[in-house]
């Protein structure tokens, strides 16, 4: 859970940016607009990278995980191909938004549109330590579907 004195510092690089907020108490997320000035084409089956018009600071210790908004994502078959998209505490260029069209037909994405949204979560740190073996489970090796069997 993100401390009180804990800030994440914005700004904008772009006219039309919008300010991320929690639209509501219990958001677990703030919502990213696309930051256009005309419409843009997502093209059916082809990725296209979002400006949002700002960059960010986020503290060390966290990340933003960058997660489709549902409504949006699921009504248009819009995705985001790496989601969630990490942004690391020492990034500090313009947060885009990949996004991918599953739909049958082009899209238009018209300025303003929130596209996206970002969740920070504190990051645990590990040492890396090499072993010849590793300790046995009763799971094992299984891996995809192997615990729903």
């Amino acid at each position: 859970m993100v401390e009180p004195h804990t800030h994440l510092q914005i700004q904008i690089l772009k006219e039309g940016a919008v300010v991320p907020e929690y639209k509501t108490e219990g958001s677990a997320g703030m919502d990213l607009t696309a930051c256009l000035t005309e419409n843009l084409i997502l093209p059916k089956g082809e990725v296209v990278f979002v400006p949002t018009g700002l960059a960010m600071a986020i503290p060390e210790g966290y990340e933003g995980q960058i997660r489709p908004r549902s409504g949006f994502s699921t009504k248009h078959r819009i995705i985001m191909p790496n989601s969630p998209g990490t942004i690391d505490s020492d990034y500090r260029g313009e947060v885009l938004i990949p996004l991918l069209n599953l739909s049958g037909e082009d899209f238009v994405l018209e300025p303003g549109t929130r596209v996206a949204q970002i969740v920070f979560q504190s990051v645990a740190k590990l040492t890396v330590k090499l072993v010849p073996k590793l300790e046995a489970t009763v799971r094992g090796s299984g891996g995809f579907g192997s615990t729903g069997k």
